[in-house]
């Protein structure tokens, strides 16, 4: 099995995506940490608990950066794609369990450290709990595993703006910062996660098992293809963003990858926050990022609704 932590800020597909690794017989959650992004990290570690509790799962939950590392935050709060509550507006009181104590970063640096070379990290949220840990301990730029990270847009428009994706706009220096510190990342993008599309009637037939799981799914991925099919003209469901960047991980040939030298856009005035790699056969730039640029769809969805619930 593999050993994984994860990094959410737990919107509904960061809940789906815990579920469908929760459910791979061939990940092991070591914890998960929690970030500012789709909601408040406060909300984002609430929602993660709450999302344990309807696996029965008992795994460490340590909270995170609750704003990027240089800037005010710039990304609000998004509560027309995920509901005010992060989960669809089903409004579930607070769990009973509580996070550890310690930070993310420490918990991340505790557990890569405990099993080097071991550990993948799956990022699907900003990435500035990723670099926080970095900055605290360099040494684990070669200690890990490799980085799995949902964000960016290198061939496609971005969803935030025309030019840049939620994750990577949430804290574009975090991410510059990591691209640039030499671990290993396959980056997973809007390039392949916007053509992994969950259909409603998917979502009818978890209803119809009829568990305490299948219908939490069922409620907040309802509201999700809600914002999705209001919003972008003839689509038939939700993109599985995050749940794709876990999909990897169990198998990474459900992608086909490039490796290419990334950076984030830190001044443009219409491409802030863009991902931006360099495809010129001639560049003597190093690649530092696996990007996905292509996805077996069908077969990955076929996966995750086997496993999911």
């Amino acid at each position: 099995m593999k050993r994984v932590i994860m990094d959410v800020d737990t919107g509904i597909d960061d809940a789906l995506a815990i579920c469908y690794a929760a459910r791979s017989k061939s990940l092991e959650i070591l914890g998960i940490t929690t970030c500012f992004g789709n909601v408040s990290v406060e909300e984002a570690t609430r929602n993660t608990l709450n999302v344990l509790d309807y696996l029965e799962l008992d795994v460490p939950v340590a909270q995170g950066a609750g704003k990027p590392i240089f800037r005010h935050p710039i990304k609000e709060k998004a509560s027309i794609v995920h509901g005010e509550d992060g989960l669809g507006n089903i409004h579930l009181p607070d769990p009973i369990k509580k996070p550890v104590e310690q930070h993310a970063c420490q918990f991340i640096i505790e557990q890569v450290k405990k099993y080097p070379n071991e550990v993948s990290l799956i990022f699907v949220g900003p990435l500035t709990n990723l670099a926080l840990t970095i900055m605290q301990e360099p040494e684990i730029v070669r200690l890990v595993d490799r980085v799995y990270i949902m964000g960016g847009a290198v061939t496609v428009p971005g969803n935030t703006t025309m030019a840049a994706e939620a994750n990577i706009y949430a804290d574009p220096e975090a991410a510059e910062y990591v691209f640039q510190s030499g671990i290993p990342i396959t980056l997973v993008g809007l390039d392949v996660t916007m053509k992994t599309l969950l259909s409603l009637e998917e979502v009818e037939k978890w209803k119809k098992k009829n568990t305490r799981l299948s219908r939490f799914l069922a409620d907040i991925t309802e509201f999700y293809i809600g914002f999705y099919t209001n919003n972008h003209a003839g689509l038939k469901g939700c993109g599985l963003h995050d749940p794709l960047a876990v999909g990897v991980v169990i198998d990474p040939t459900f992608v086909e990858t490039k490796a290419l030298h990334v950076q984030v856009d830190l001044e443009g005035t219409h491409t802030f926050a863009r991902t931006i790699a360099d495809f010129r056969e001639s560049s003597k730039a190093k690649p530092n990022v696996d990007v996905c640029l292509h996805v077996d769809a069908d077969r990955f969805l076929k996966h995750f609704l086997k496993n999911i619930c």
